[in-house]
This record gives structure tokens, C-alpha cells and sequence, in this order.
């Protein structure tokens, strides 16, 4: 795809720079979204059955086998092409931050150095009652694992149906967001209160504004750039024109 000359001066002379990621981008590593991910057995319960506090203190056991099976899947999949260029972006971006309503934790492991995790991380679990964050914890069949500090129960460190976004990470993004000179938004539907915010944030406050993804979105009409790819192909097309040959 042809890269708008004009978008490759911007990012070179570009100062600070924000990428905000939703599920499009993992989907490109062959992780399932939360809802394609309910098969077999779990077409029978709803999301909200799943995924909520409500259905965690009614049946703890259903949830967590539910986010074991969850962590199963993510061990088999590996950050992808447009992972690795935006870890590639940041080395060249004096301020770059990367924000991402993806809990699958692949960016972090394709090297980029500053992610908000918006929505949590599957790697992670944190107590039920006092909400300190563990990142090992003993699983086994018989027993739900449990804080070692208070003895409540433990559960995903993930944002369910409900739950505000942790509010000390939103801060930071929308910061991000109204200092920086141009904004990605990368397959992300756009719909999603309060992330979808971000891009205008930013570009009440002049940045420009690069919309990536297959399909149009609430944003497309106001965003400077539209770029009808997959990220894991323009991506890195766009770090080799920008950086790599210039």
C-alpha cells in the first residue's frame, strides 16, 4: 500500500507519538476476541457470565477455569509483524507510549517499553478483596488459589462488564494523548468508551490523527490519514519508509 509522503515528514520530525491498539492487531497473531473464544462448552454461558464481579461471586470456579483456558490459547500465540514495528517506532520516537485495550500482554512481549494496559493483562491475577496485583500464584484443581496477605480469593487482572478502567492508567493515556504530535489508532472499532476518546483528545489539542484498520469506524471521517491495511503489513512498511531508508 502507498504510504502518503506527507504522514513519513510528519513522524520524522515528530517529538511525541501515541498507538492505541485494540483486538484487530492481535487477531493478526491468530488470537480469537473475547466473544470468537467462547466455543464448545462455553457457547453456553453469556459473556456477562463470564466475564463480570457478579458472576465471579456466584461461581468463581466457572470464571477462573474459564480465564485458565484463556491463558492456554494466549501461550500459543507470538506478537506478529505490527507488534515488532511498533517496538521498532519507539527507539526512534523521543516520547512514545503505547496505549492498548489488549490484556493479551504480546505487546510488552514484542519489546515496546512504555504500555498502558487499559483493560489489564491476562498474565496477571490480583485479589479479589484487596486488590494487590500477583503475577505467579499456585493453580491447581482442587483449590482456587488465594492472596497471601489477606486470604481472599484471587481472579484475573482484567476490567469486566462493569468495572471502571483503573483510573491512575487513563490519566496517563489521555496526557499521552493531548501532548503528543500524531495519534494511531490501530484496529480498534472506536466504540469502546472511554479509549475511542483518546483520538479526539488528541486532536482537539492539533495532533494528527492516522487511522489504520480494514474497515471504517466512528473515527474515520475525522482522522487525518486513513489506512486500509492490516497493521502487521503497513506497520512495518511504514518504520522502513519513514527510518529504515531514509
Amino acid at each position: 500500500m502507498h504510504i502518503p509522503p506527507e504522514l513519513i515528514l510528519l513522524l520524522r520530525r515528530a517529538t511525541s507519538v501515541v498507538a492505541l491498539t485494540g483486538a484487530g492487531v492481535s487477531q493478526e497473531s491468530g488470537l480469537r476476541t473475547f466473544r470468537d473464544a467462547q466455543s464448545g462448552l462455553w457457547t453456553q454461558h453469556r459473556p456477562e457470565d463470564l466475564a463480570s464481579p457478579e458472576a465471579f461471586q456466584r461461581n468463581p470456579r466457572l470464571v477462573w477455569d474459564w480465564y485458565a483456558m484463556r491463558r492456554e490459547q494466549l501461550a500459543e500465540v507470538q506478537p506478529n509483524p505490527g507488534h515488532f514495528a511498533l517496538a521498532e517506532m519507539a527507539t526512534h520516537i523521543p516520547d512514545f507510549v503505547l496505549v492498548t485495550q489488549n490484556v493479551d500482554g504480546l505487546h510488552r512481549k514484542a519489546g515496546s517499553p512504555r504500555v498502558i494496559e487499559l483493560h489489564g493483562n491476562l498474565g496477571r491475577v490480583k485479589c479479589s478483596d484487596c486488590g494487590l496485583q500477583v503475577d505467579s500464584w499456585n493453580d491447581d484443581d482442587e483449590d482456587l488459589p488465594h492472596c497471601r496477605f489477606c486470604g481472599g480469593l484471587l481472579r484475573p487482572d482484567v476490567i469486566w462488564f462493569g468495572e471502571r478502567l483503573p483510573q491512575a492508567a487513563l490519566q496517563e493515556a489521555v496526557r499521552a494523548a493531548r501532548r503528543c504530535d500524531v495519534f494511531f489508532s490501530i484496529g480498534t472499532s472506536g466504540l469502546v468508551q472511554p479509549a475511542a476518546s483518546l483520538a479526539h483528545a488528541a486532536r482537539n489539542k492539533g495532533a494528527v490523527v492516522v487511522e489504520i484498520n480494514l474497515d471504517p469506524t466512528p473515527l474515520s471521517a475525522k482522522a487525518d490519514f486513513v489506512l486500509r491495511a492490516r497493521s502487521g503489513e503497513i506497520l512495518p512498511e511504514l518504520v522502513r519508509e519513514t527510518w529504515i531508508r531514509s
